[in-house]
């Protein structure tokens, strides 16, 4: 099976922009068998160039993370599956990348995972691995380049170090302003945002990621595609010039949408808050306003200079699916306009030479 970073730099070749798919093991045993058929009807609708598979939040899921992964490749779909550091020993990890190995499974997601549920504080396990970099390491050591290793960025900062900084975004610098989030808790204006300062930091950490072997950056969620241009163009200041896939989270239910705005601490743009606000209590106006969204920031993803587009999917597919035809087909159209205007451009072109000609 090829490599995802491959497969990237093949589309990028040819001038081609793609979608991938991320989901996550369900809780029941129908869950998964309707999980299974999403992936055949997605598969169907626009094949991805890769899926993502969670590996679950302290390493709950793992046997079912790598069950589904290998499902997915016998489907005929490129699996990146996920590893974290959370709750899983150094012997569980080795067993998992043999695994994958013996399968033909070529792409993972290192990551240092969420606490286990019930636990605020990241604890590294007692033989395991500290952090998505020793994990890195480990790998590359051990396996040489047969994985390609995707790692997670933070075009906002990682939610650990988004403080609380006040009242008022005007004083913070350009570029923290880019990725602020700002609040009305309790009638209170609230402004958080990761200090320029700190974000140094983490770039210079996600360089190291790199720089141990990381082939690509899967970023966490945003709802603001300046944002995601502005960290693109952070990752190459500080030499970071492997792919870095921006992850586009669907809204589809205004209650999940806040839960997981507040929880990531992400920037919600006014416009896009108003709008979930004034349809929370509309189900069908509310799913159609976020296929809306997910097509306005896709087009603005692509026209930034993302290489391609990753669906936080939530395991549902009509969202995805109608964002990912929509941004197919309004490309295709834009290209046909396009070739139809440089046909029009060569014949005048050559109406005026033989005119010229004529006179002579």
């Amino acid at each position: 099976m090829p490599k995802i970073c491959d497969l990237i730099a093949e589309k990028a070749k040819a001038g081609e922009d793609w979608v991938s798919y991320e989901f996550f093991p369900p809780r029941t045993e129908q869950g998964v068998k309707n999980l299974v058929a999403r992936f055949e009807r997605m598969k169907n609708a626009r094949q991805p160039l890769f899926c993502d598979m969670t590996w679950g939040a302290g390493g709950s899921t793992s046997e079912l993370t790598m069950d589904l992964t290998l499902k997915m490749k016998a489907m005929g779909l490129e699996p990146n599956m996920h590893l974290t550091c959370t709750n899983v020993e150094r012997k569980d990890v080795i067993k998992a990348l043999q695994t994958c190995k013996d399968n033909d499974v070529r792409n993972i997601v290192a990551l240092r995972g969420d606490p286990p549920h019930g636990q605020e504080k990241w604890e590294a396990t007692e033989g395991g691995f500290e952090c998505a970099l020793d994990l890195v390491k480990f790998i590359r050591r051990e396996h040489g380049d047969y994985f390609c290793l995707s790692v997670a960025g933070y075009p906002e900062g990682h939610p650990d170090t988004i403080v609380h900084v006040g009242d008022d975004e005007t004083k913070l610098s350009a570029s923290e302003r880019t990725r602020c989030r700002v609040t009305d808790e309790d009638g209170q204006r609230k402004v958080y945002v990761c200090p320029d300062a700190t974000f140094k930091l983490e770039m210079d950490y996600l360089k190291k990621k790199v720089d141990a072997g990381a082939d690509a950056i899967i970023t966490q969620m945003f709802f603001d595609a300046n944002t995601y241009g502005a960290f693109l163009k952070a990752c190459r200041k500080h030499g970071i010039n492997v792919p870095v896939i921006p992850g586009i989270m669907l809204v589809q239910a205004a209650g999940g949408f806040r839960k997981m705005t507040a929880m990531c601490k992400t920037r919600v743009p006014a416009a896009v808050k108003e709008s979930v606000d004034a349809k929370a209590d509309n189900d069908v106006a509310l799913k159609a306003y976020g296929v809306d969204l997910g097509v306005q920031i896709s087009h603005e993803l692509l026209a930034v200079g993302a290489p391609g587009l990753h669906f936080y999917t939530l395991n549902l597919d009509k969202t995805t699916l109608a964002i990912a035809k929509r941004v197919a087909d309004d490309r295709a159209s834009s290209r046909t306009a396009r070739d139809w205007l440089k046909a029009a451009a060569l014949a005048a072109g050559a109406a005026v030479l033989v005119a010229l000609l004529r006179r002579k």
